[in-house]
């Protein structure tokens, strides 16, 4: 079967139309077509997997008949108007299921979905031959039209996602309803599905387009129903509650059957091709929560179902079920963003910065600093970056504080020279600042406003700025390096396009990720050594300074002296320090060179 057919298919089981009760809103539409043409029989025919069924007919008291040979399954398959003038005359007609029931003339409208299905075709027959004029066919084509927005609208009605045609929140909530009058007591288990996570699946958007994301959803929906059925069997709905989100239900008080299950799901989903043909990682995760359906809101079913989802994506874990510890989480977070929103309209003291020592290997000296954001929150202590970072970085608020950082290090750099210190102070940027108009103009007034020249600063560009490069990032690359700002890329080595930033981006320095140079295992730091190697050489070669980041044990920095790499951070050299501790860590350090 081929991948359209399957799909197709797949797309007209989901409507929910087959096998269904005839409707005066079909009928009144295979009517006119009927008359039309002046023809005897007219009907609107799905092709199934091995029948054509007839939602509406008008001239035959027949239900379905046989696919093989059908024009109609043929019209499926390709999508085109067809017109057979007479069946006897055809090779492949002639002993079509029409024909033996008398038929001679046939034509056949496709009846094809917004994405490209055609589930079967706006039909008139008769006995005799005949031709058609440009009228009649332009006017099936029309009234096939008309059949796909009544399709469309009698099954969806609010309750059907339009991508991925599975029953969506509302249907789930009318669901439920359902379920609390006749089970309220029994236990539920609620399972959310996430294929991605609001990171990759926007990192797809903004590479390969929303149209991607859509295909993603469609296909994660196929794979799962398929899924479903072979692991638990057939009667298990699955509802579609975000994009990339789905949910289903299991009823049982097993709770280590339910884990295990969904465990095996998990590797189904990591396993499967449709990733292969995306340019972005996209990595499942799956959540689990219990609950009686007289006790419990839809509502609530899916938060509670979605918060052991993210907090299995936070931990890394394939699965995780709820518990009451999640839900706190999930408040504090809600809590983090709104305060981080107040604090940067109003501004705070909570915010700081600190900076990580970058010392050339060569010499021992000093060279530069990187400014970390550190947040004190009055209520929670110092909210760890890697906590708040992630939260804030797909919001609007995400090139707020990348302008707050930029600004306090510029100002914090102005100030350290005027003190004699000269240092270049390197800032991590997100991938949502490119995007902004005029970012480069910006950040070069700034500069000129502390009276500091463009190269005392540097922007360490992640994977996410950098694996779309599209037309807008590119162009404020290039005026940020002409205007002589250095860039940097980050964590070198850990992504999926690496190679590719090295042509593409005008950086000056490459960060060489902490994996390829912390190990305490002598045979894996062996592997790391040639690794090392291998990049410092490609580094030199095409023209990059090479910074290593986070390297232990302490040995490794002559290894790395030996390697020829340009520049280190770590804690091994100094922790991230206040500005007054930099200053101090900075005298000390430069009286003793």
């Amino acid at each position: 079967m081929s991948d359209y057919e399957r799909q197709r298919l797949y797309t007209l089981r989901q409507l929910n139309i087959l096998d269904t009760a005839p409707s005066e809103a079909f009928d009144r539409i295979t009517r006119m077509a009927k008359k039309v043409f002046g023809l005897p029989v007219a009907a609107v025919s799905l092709t199934d997997e091995d029948r054509q069924w007839f939602k509406s007919r008008v001239g035959t008291e027949l239900t379905e008949l046989p696919r093989q040979k059908s024009p109609c399954s043929d019209v499926s398959a390709s999508s085109d108007l067809t017109v057979i003038e007479d069946f006897l005359a055809t090779e492949c007609y002639r002993d079509s299921p029409q024909a033996k029931l008398g038929m001679r003339f046939y034509a056949g409208a496709p009846l094809t979905t917004r994405d490209g299905y055609t589930l079967g075709t706006l039909c008139v027959l008769g006995p005799e031959p005949r031709t058609t004029s440009r009228d009649e066919l332009n006017s099936l084509l029309d009234l096939s039209a008309m059949v796909m927005a009544q399709i469309e609208l009698q099954h969806a009605l609010g309750r059907i996602d339009p991508v991925t045609r599975l029953p969506n929140r509302s249907q789930f909530s009318d669901d439920l309803q359902d379920l609390a009058r006749e089970h309220p007591a029994m236990q539920h288990h609620a399972i959310f599905v996430e294929l991605g996570s609001v990171v990759e699946l926007d990192t797809v958007t903004r590479v390969l387009g929303g149209s991607q994301v859509d295909r993603l959803a469609r296909e994660g929906a196929w794979q799962l129903t398929t899924m479903l059925n072979m692991l638990l069997g057939p009667d298990h709905t699955l509802y579609c509650v975000g994009a990339c989100q789905y949910l289903f239900l299991r009823e049982t008080d097993d709770q280590q059957r339910v884990q295990a299950e969904m465990r095996q799901l998990h590797r189904q989903l990591s396993r499967l091709s449709l990733w292969s043909n995306l340019a972005i990682i996209v990595r499942p995760r799956i959540g689990i929560t219990s609950f009686f359906p007289a006790r419990t809101s839809a509502d609530d079913v899916i938060r509670l179902a979605e918060s052991a989802c993210q907090s299995a994506r936070w931990r890394e874990s394939p699965v995780a079920t709820f518990t009451p510890s999640m839900d706190s989480e999930q408040q504090r977070h809600f809590q983090l963003l709104n305060d981080m929103h107040r604090l940067l309209q109003n501004g705070s003291d909570q915010l700081r910065l600190v900076f990580q020592p970058r010392i050339a290997l060569d010499s021992g000296k000093c060279v530069g600093a990187e400014a970390l954001l550190r947040w004190r929150h009055p209520e929670f202590g110092d909210v760890p970056p890697a906590e708040f970072i992630p939260l804030v970085e797909n919001t609007p608020m995400a090139k707020q504080l990348t302008e707050w950082v930029l600004d306090a290090a510029i100002a914090q750099a102005a100030a350290w020279a005027d003190q004699g210190v000269t240092l270049r102070v390197s800032a991590n940027v997100m991938a949502s600042n490119f995007e902004q108009a005029g970012f480069t103009e910006r950040l070069i007034r700034r500069l000129e406003l502390y009276d500091m020249p463009p190269n005392a600063l540097e922007l360490e560009l992640t994977e996410s700025a950098l694996v779309g490069n599209s037309r807008a990032v590119r162009k404020q690359l290039r005026a940020l390096s002409g205007a002589g700002i250095r860039l940097a890329i980050d964590d070198f080595g850990t992504g999926y396009s690496s190679l590719a930033y090295l042509v593409n981006v005008p950086a000056d320095i490459i960060k060489i990720d902490r994996v390829f140079s912390s190990s305490r295992s002598r045979k894996r730091q062996e592997s790391q050594v040639k690794m090392l190697k291998a990049i410092i050489d490609l580094a030199h070669g095409m023209g990059y300074q090479t910074v290593a980041e986070g390297f232990e044990p302490a040995s490794m920095r002559e290894i790395l002296c030996q390697l020829g790499c340009d520049e280190a951070q770590s804690f091994a050299i100094a922790r991230p320090l206040a500005p007054e501790a930099f200053r101090s860590w900075y005298n000390e350090r430069h009286i003793s060179h």
